[in-house]
């Protein structure tokens, strides 16, 4: 009798692990998603705020030049853009914290995640990262920002199902100025020393996605290339 009680409730808890396992990414992609939200939010009201004004428009005029003189100096210094951890400007002195630059929303992927500045583990397990020495996400011609997430963080979908994205879907940056959209126009994997798939294409306006290929190794990298259109 009492071997059978306790088989009974060896069965229960292998079953409640079992559950929670299973229910465990689900979970907490929803208490990130929460977070997030509530982040974007708090982001947002402070970017339109009239106070905010002229120093949101000093960062952005700092961005445009440097992302000038990306083009102008061909990006010499692109060489490995993960090597780049750290970024090349500080936003909390223009009152942005956590150095997230915006928001990217891809409504193929179900996702609206933050991009921070630097590509270092600790960015990569909040959200997408935008890769030092391309382009900042601000728009304009002769730019192509960079931008990465991991697809095996277990906490978050971040960049999970980029696979699902085709040509035509629509890819919204939402920065700390005005919300940018772009319609993808090119899919394909490389090879992680494929650098020149990174580089700004003069006269154009667009974003590169990248991620690690096939989920969860990392011998490929999956690219995804968007060009600003206005709807």
């Amino acid at each position: 009798m009492k071997q059978k009680y306790l088989l009974r409730i060896t069965a229960i808890l292998l079953i409640f692990i079992g559950i929670t396992l299973f229910c465990f990414p689900y979970l907490s992609n929803y208490v990130y998603e929460q977070e997030v939200e509530e982040n974007k939010e708090e982001f947002i009201v402070k970017i339109t705020k009239k106070e905010n004004e002229d120093i949101l428009q000093k960062l952005y005029e700092e961005l445009k030049r440097r992302n000038e003189e990306l083009f102008e100096n061909k990006q010499v210094n692109l060489c490995d853009p993960f090597s780049y951890e750290q970024p090349s400007i500080d936003l909390s002195e223009y009152g942005i914290e956590e150095n997230i630059i915006g928001y990217i929303r891809i409504p193929k992927m179900d996702i609206d995640i933050p991009i921070l500045l630097g590509a270092n583990s600790v960015n990569m397990k909040k959200g997408a990262v935008h890769l030092t020495e391309t382009s900042y996400p601000i728009g304009g011609v002769n730019t192509n920002s960079v931008i990465a997430a991991h697809r095996g963080y277990g906490k978050a979908k971040l960049f999970r199902h980029i696979e699902k994205l085709e040509y035509g879907d629509k890819i919204y940056i939402q920065n700390f100025r005005e919300e940018l959209v772009y319609e993808v126009y090119e899919i394909k994997l490389v090879s992680p020393d494929e650098i020149g798939e990174l580089a700004i294409q003069e006269g154009e306006d667009i974003i590169t996605l990248i991620t690690c290929h096939p989920y969860r190794v990392n011998t490929q990298r999956y690219i995804v290339k968007a060009k600003r259109c206005e709807s």
